[in-house]
């Protein structure tokens, strides 16, 4: 099995919960525009400041992705 990268957008600030769950919309529709073989997004709230939103590629989908996304950070994906 490739290697999977979760790629990260931090959103920090009382809204930031309800901001990564937008932003993980945008992402979907990302996905269904393109067309892309990709089923792994989420956000997830750390703190009342801190909230990410994400979504899991494979290696070689990650310089692309990154590329057209512009996430803030990239970590290995370990279900």
């Amino acid at each position: 099995m490739a290697r999977q990268i979760k790629l990260i957008w931090d959103f920090r600030g009382p809204a930031s919960a309800k901001t990564a769950e937008h932003h993980e919309i945008h992402l979907k529709e990302f996905i269904a525009i393109e067309q892309l073989p990709i089923s792994i997004t989420g956000f997830e709230v750390t703190n009342e400041m801190h909230a990410i939103a994400f979504i899991v590629v494979n290696d070689e989908q990650m310089i692309p992705m990154r590329d057209a996304l512009k996430p803030h950070r990239g970590e290995l994906f370990m279900p």
